[in-house]
């Protein structure tokens, strides 16, 4: 039976920040010697598609869970795509507005960021995302979110922190804050995460959850470590996550994935 095998991005397969800019090179034989078994290999980021760096996107992934969950494709197609209420969108925005908040409201395929937003321009351009490419100028209720990334410049963490809070009490709406200087935070549906993307990944594959393996990093991969048959945690991660995985692999740094994929998945094919 094929496996399926989902990876995190940041942290997990590349770090960008600390000099891993691409897969490594033991990573890539790793990967492609499961491609070369039968099995599958999938993206599961809390990115949107279109945040996706260009090498990932023609790597030769076989699908992508995106935005934490919200939108899944395979060979390109979109399976599964959820969207926000837009009430509760506008909500969430015009109190980042209030508070010198700037917003992305991210979709398929399309990006939506307000004229002026320097503080989201320069989140962007830090992370090498074209927002040249998004529009610019929208009509709330005409268009469809799937998640919304707040970015801002402002110092005071502990005051971001009850905006933050704020936002996150509009009903249905969940997300999680950059625990360290919260300059960001993801907001998305409390109806989706990467674990319900994954589900709907297997599904549609027909591959049994306990022939499912994931690798990651961050708080948002909790629930995808807790869901597939056999969860992989990078050593750099939080003890939140490593209590939830069934191994803990090397950093990044060290090839962790390509350990974790000698050792646990292909050394453990029947």
């Amino acid at each position: 039976m094929n496996r399926a095998v989902f990876f995190d991005i940041d942290g997990t397969i590349l770090d960008k920040e600390h000099g891993i800019a691409k897969i490594t090179p033991r990573v890539e034989s790793a990967m492609r010697k499961l491609q070369a078994a039968g099995d599958k290999i999938f993206i599961a980021t809390g990115r949107p598609a279109a945040f996706i760096y260009g090498e990932l996107l023609n790597f030769g992934f076989d699908g992508f869970v995106t935005s934490n969950g919200a939108l899944v494709l395979v060979g390109g197609k979109v399976i599964f795509e959820s969207k926000l209420d837009i009430e509760g969108v506008k909500k969430i925005c015009a109190i980042a507005e209030s508070e010198n908040i700037n917003y992305i409201l991210e979709s398929y395929p399309n990006n939506y960021l307000p004229r002026n937003f320097t503080a989201a321009e320069n989140f962007c351009t830090k992370i090498g995302v074209d927002y040249t490419k998004f529009i610019r100028d929208f009509d709330f209720d005409k268009i469809l979110v799937s998640k919304i990334e707040c970015v801002t410049e402002r110092t005071d963490a502990e005051n971001l922190d009850v905006v933050y809070k704020k936002m996150l009490e509009t009903p249905g709406f969940t997300g999680w804050a950059d625990p360290f200087h919260y300059k960001s935070t993801e907001i998305y549906s409390d109806k989706v995460s990467k674990a319900t993307g994954i589900l709907k990944m297997l599904e549609y594959l027909k591959i049994p959850v306990e022939n499912s393996y994931a690798f990651g990093d961050g708080r948002n991969d909790i629930e995808m470590i807790k869901t597939v048959g056999t969860g992989l945690v990078m050593g750099t991660a939080g003890d939140e996550l490593k209590k939830f995985g069934k191994y803990v692999v090397p950093s990044v740094h060290e090839d962790g994935v390509a350990v974790g994929i000698e050792n646990y998945i292909l050394g453990a094919r029947d």
